[in-house]
């Protein structure tokens, strides 16, 4: 085909789109199915409504081949493992007695039974829940959810993709089974899972489906020889089916490398790329190889994960030279819509300079249906937007919002010394051990306490001017006022105030800091029916005034047990927030590090004795390719030394981390200089500690003994033994005892019994002889 009939050819096309709904509609019905108070019809016609709804709007905006079976009630990851068999032994009886319960059960857990462990989906926020396999697992084909929703979609009369995790992803993220041997390497079940693939293949052949797209984002990391063997095999086998569908193979967040001529040379039918930011080296690399002759090309020239608008002429341009590399090519985002908000049109309160430099999900969808119809007819017919766009693009370059010459002049005059502490650990320890006084193996918890009904009330009624703000702060008083006696009558060591005036732990510092621009309705979901709204990271960024000394000295008065600080390091700020594409985020981090400094010297100017720096987001954040962990792993943890770095030495710095793989990261953790850490460990069996003890981690660490992520409560016994695998690894006058993470989701009758549960395992463990560390 020549690249001028590949171009009339340009269709437009999505990878995946958000689940939730305009109000959340999904998070409301699943949470009412787990209460008891909306059925489970109610629940299906819930997401059958949605995902209409969502083909609708698709359709509506010019993307003429909509995906299917990316929907999903709580992880796609989950599905995936539902539809190849792959339910763990531990939750076959509740999957067989009910589907739907046993799906939440692998999800969440019951009290019997602990659920699948969660961690984070590449380097988004995203969480999915972890495959467990072994040697013995049976794979078995489950295409009915697939079907189904394929079928939905082509009897609204669209061209409907299904969209699967793609066989090497789904064994690359899972783990071994509890116990299976540590070394077992799910891979090697590739041959075992591929007859699986071909069938549910042909039963969706035979749906009706075209095309099915299979999704390979682990091919964007470093892969072995074996794995790229592995890759070339799986697709040489499916590619070689008879009785299949055409096949799109997707990858994205970052370079395909050396699986790029893997995958040219299989017998597949297209390939999906991601062609933004450090991915957009994947177009030289498939001009090396010589494209993809008589094959479809999906060019991923949208930003799925970020909110700012795409630049049309750029986008034209890149366009315009894959033509020649493939029979066919189509526009889309660069990933699933999944990572970024549904409408920009909802958010009102936003500078309306600033409005037309974002582009959230429907928005991106028209943006791609614009330059598909610029590819496929010529710019002449998209002439008007792309004047609209050329002028938005040169608003933001210009705009005085985005730059302040204070800000940039107080980072440009930083110096290393600003970012190490006074004295080393082994000399800081000892006074602040003298200033806190701790038994060993003290209690904490990471921060947050069940936000309420009534405190989401409260606030509601703040913006609505149902309450003055004096009728408010006395709210808040009186819980924290709660939520101190609950600790001390629980016999913790180190509280927290439970920070009940915080809505989610990154929008509250953000909208107290210049620079960034909160929204009402840009939710995102992070697992299950966890949503947050990222805030939008716009223009440069200062603390006007204190953010949390208030609440920190006022609970601090309570009581004569310490009170941790609690802040969201610069990392995490920018994880979980859209950033800016116009510098380097290291430039933006030490940006918000600064601004940061100030809030923990303040704290600390206020008496508070122990001061924690969130940084869940460190190993989250970390590229996919070795070859760029140097570079950022510098400027982050710099960033938070610079954040803690001017504090007194008998001041306790905490960070805390979870739900991801620390074992690449020791030493970045180590390099941060913090003096305690506290972990997620629960789910994965204290893992973390093992890598910190074979790194040689010389300070002290919280490897959590309580899963926040389910609603069961774990006995004092289980937080005893993992308290107990926890001393294997590190001794006792460095252990702490902690959750995994925040409570902000829990209700408050299974946090106390759960606290008091780990209470009692601490001091189980304290009776014992040389519980001291002696």
């Amino acid at each position: 085909m020549t690249a001028q009939s590949a171009a009339a050819a340009a269709r437009a096309t999505v990878y995946g789109y958000p689940r939730q709904g305009q109000n959340r509609e999904l998070k409301k019905a699943v949470e009412g199915y787990w209460k008891g108070r909306v059925g489970a019809d109610a629940l299906r016609t819930t997401a059958e409504d949605l995902r209409r709804s969502n083909w609708r709007q698709l359709s509506d905006a010019g993307i003429h081949e909509v995906p299917s079976g990316d929907f999903s009630y709580y992880d796609h990851v989950l599905d995936t493992s539902v539809m190849v068999g792959a339910v763990p032994e531990r939750h076959r009886a509740a999957v067989d007695a009910d589907a739907l319960d046993g799906y939440f059960a692998m999800a969440r857990g019951t009290q019997d039974v602990a659920p699948l462990e969660m961690t984070k989906w590449f380097d988004t926020n995203y969480h999915y829940l972890v495959p467990e396999l072994g040697p013995d697992t049976v794979f078995t084909a489950d295409p009915a959810k697939q079907v189904s929703e394929f079928k939905e979609a082509l009897a609204l009369g669209l061209t409907a993709r299904p969209v699967l995790v793609g066989p090497l992803t789904y064994l690359l993220l899972a783990k071994p089974a509890p116990g299976v041997a540590a070394d077992f390497e799910p891979l090697t079940l590739l041959d075992r899972l591929l007859p699986v693939y071909a069938e549910i293949l042909a039963d969706l052949r035979a749906a009706g489906a075209e095309w099915v797209q299979l999704d390979e984002p682990s091919l964007v990391q470093d892969r072995t020889p074996a794995e790229l063997n592995a890759a070339a095999r799986a697709y040489r086998d499916l590619g070689g089916e008879t009785d299949r569908p055409k096949l799109l193979v997707a990858s994205y967040f970052g370079r395909l490398g050396d699986a790029l001529p893997v995958l040219a040379k299989a017998p597949i039918d297209g390939l999906a790329l991601d062609l933004t930011g450090s991915a957009a080296g994947n177009l030289d690399a498939l001009a090396a190889v010589g494209g993809l002759p008589g094959k479809r090309l999906v060019a991923g020239v949208v930003d799925g994960r970020n909110i700012w608008i795409n630049d049309y002429e750029k986008s034209l341009a890149t366009l315009g030279t894959l033509l020649g590399l493939a029979d066919r090519v189509d526009v889309a985002a660069s990933c699933s819509l999944l990572h970024v908000p549904l409408d920009a049109t909802a958010e009102r309160d936003i500078d309306p300079e600033i409005s037309r430099w974002l582009a959230f999900a429907r928005q991106k969808t028209e943006e791609i249906a614009v330059l598909a119809r610029g590819l496929g007819q010529g710019t002449y017919a998209i002439t008007a937007e792309l004047i609209t766009n050329r002028a938005a693009l040169a608003s933001r370059a210009g705009s005085a919002l985005t730059r302040d010459p204070a800000v940039r002049a107080r980072t440009a005059a930083v110096t290393d010394a600003d970012a190490r502490r006074s004295q080393p650990y082994t000399e800081r320890t000892t006074a602040q051990r003298a200033r806190l006084g701790l038994p060993p193996l003290p209690t904490t918890t990471i921060g947050s306490f069940p936000q309420t009904d009534e405190l989401r009330t409260a606030r509601a009624d703040l913006r609505g001017g149902r309450i003055d703000t004096a009728g408010y702060e006395e709210r808040i008083k009186e819980e924290i006022r709660e939520v101190l006696s609950f600790q001390e009558k629980a016999g913790l060591d180190v509280l927290v105030h439970g920070e009940p005036e915080r809505n989610d732990m990154v929008q509250y510092f953000a909208e107290q800091l210049t620079g960034y621009v909160a929204t009402n309705h840009g939710w995102v979901q992070s697992y299950g029916t966890r949503y947050v709204r990222p805030p939008v990271l716009a223009g440069d960024i200062s603390r006007p005034e204190p953010m949390t000394v208030r609440w920190t000295s006022y609970a601090q008065s309570l009581t004569d047990h310490p009170v941790k600080g609690m802040l969201t390091g610069p990392v995490t700020m920018l994880a979980w927030s859209f950033v800016r594409d116009d510098q380097p985020l290291a430039d933006t981090a030490r940006q918000v590090a600064l601004a940061l400094r100030d809030e923990v010297n303040d704290l600390e100017a206020a008496g508070t004795s122990v001061i924690q720096v969130d940084e869940p987001a460190l190993r989250e954040t970390l590229p996919p390719r070795s070859a760029d962990h140097a570079d950022y792993l510098a400027w982050a943890t710099e960033s938070f030394r610079l954040t803690t770095g001017g504090v007194r030495p008998d001041t306790q710095i905490h960070t805390h981390m979870c739900y991801a793989e620390f074992g690449d990261i020791v030493q970045a953790i180590d390099d941060l200089d913090a003096d305690v850490i506290s972990l997620e460990a629960a789910r994965s069996h204290m893992q973390v500690a093992r890598e910190l003890a074979a790194h040689g981690y010389p300070r002290e660490a919280g490897p959590g003994v309580y899963d926040i992520h389910s609603p069961r409560v774990p006995s004092t016994e289980e937080a005893t033994a993992l308290l107990l695998k926890g001393l294997e690894a590190i001794p006792a006058e460095r252990l702490w005892v902690n959750p995994d993470c925040g409570l902000k989701t829990r209700g408050w009758p299974e946090t106390r019994a759960s606290l008091e549960n780990m209470v009692a395992a601490a001091r189980e463990i304290r009776s014992r002889p040389a519980a001291d560390g002696s």
